[in-house]
């Protein structure tokens, strides 16, 4: 970079006129740059996504035969109906009664919707089951009384795990399968809400809940059922989670080849005066992740401590160089 380059920018920064300027990075950092953007803007390699998809059910599994089912916590959904119906016909195990309605849910995908739309729902369906079913050969007492002891403490996990596991899987793409094939089906025949209709079941789950078991766990399946929504939301928000930085200092020059370079990203470059002074700035915008972040805003500080940065969350980044969202 010229010494006239620097000055000119630097001569920006403190108030003089703005003028074109030449590009800050060689056509090797562009290179670069297209090609780290293509890798974090690619779908997850299949074993990866293969892997996490399972961890997701296996999770959600998991919560369905030690936390849910001795407690009765039927929040909706194939696990609640299946929790009902195992109270009301006690021969038949929660993961049978999961079979019955998952498979049931299959067919009726298979037959009004394009197979290919709902091929991960049908394995998650299936696997889903499957796991329940061995879990509840692993932990032959876990169905019928509770590991803690403690009820709330069970909710707490009965919310937390699905939700952290429909959270993997909803971020690669895939679902857990089950109702998200009835609300499929829902949206292509019908014109119904999806969202309000399948909250209407979950709610008529919770009702017969409360009728057989009680109020108490009929008030903490209604604890549990708006529990869940917000803690999937927050954690399929805090999996996409960005840092959108914006920073005014007198060495753009110095902070624009930081992020291109050192942190393979980059920024869009604006020019501003300050409403009190009048003096033209350069404003520098980027989005990164929570750890470049830290980086650019631990440089910043280091090069110019009296620098001004703002970093607001943001979970809605849309364009290359961001996974999952595109």
């Amino acid at each position: 970079m010229g010494e006239s380059e620097v000055a000119e920018r630097k001569g920006a920064a403190e108030g003089a006129p703005v003028e074109p300027m030449e590009r800050l990075v060689t056509p090797e950092d562009i290179r670069l740059g297209e090609q780290e953007g293509r890798r974090r803007s690619q779908d997850p390699h299949f074993v990866r996504f293969f892997m996490t998809l399972n961890a997701g059910l296996i999770l959600t599994a998991l919560a369905i035969v030690v936390f849910k089912t001795p407690n009765h916590f039927a929040f909706g959904g194939t696990s609640g109906v299946s929790v009902i119906l195992s109270t009301l016909c006690p021969s038949l195990p929660v993961g049978a009664f999961m079979w019955i309605i998952n498979i049931a849910l299959v067919v009726l995908g298979l037959i009004f919707l394009e197979r290919r739309a709902i091929l991960w729902s049908v394995f998650a369906s299936v696997a889903l089951s499957g796991y329940v079913s061995l879990f509840e050969v692993l932990f032959p007492g876990a169905s019928s009384a509770s590991v803690t002891g403690d009820m709330w403490l069970d909710l707490c996990f009965a919310v937390l795990l699905p939700a952290i596991g429909s959270a993997m899987v909803f971020d690669i793409g895939a679902s857990t399968g089950g109702t998200d094939i009835l609300a499929m089906i829902l949206k292509r025949h019908s014109t119904l809400e999806i969202g309000r209709a399948l909250l209407y079941v979950d709610i008529g789950i919770v009702g017969i809940a409360a009728v057989l078991y009680g109020p108490r766990v009929g008030l903490y399946c209604v604890l549990g059922l708006f529990a869940k929504t917000l803690v999937v939301d927050k954690a399929i928000e805090s999996i996409h989670l960005r840092k959108v930085c914006t920073v005014i200092c007198r060495q753009p020059v110095a902070v624009e080849k930081f992020i291109v370079k050192e942190l393979k990203r980059t920024a869009t470059i604006s020019r501003g005066y300050g409403a009190f002074s009048g003096r033209s700035v350069t404003v520098i915008m980027c989005v990164l992740s929570r750890r470049e972040a830290v980086k650019l805003r631990r440089y910043v500080r280091e090069i110019e401590p009296d620098a001004f940065i703002t970093i607001v969350d943001s979970s809605e980044i849309v364009g290359n160089g961001f996974r999952y969202v595109n």
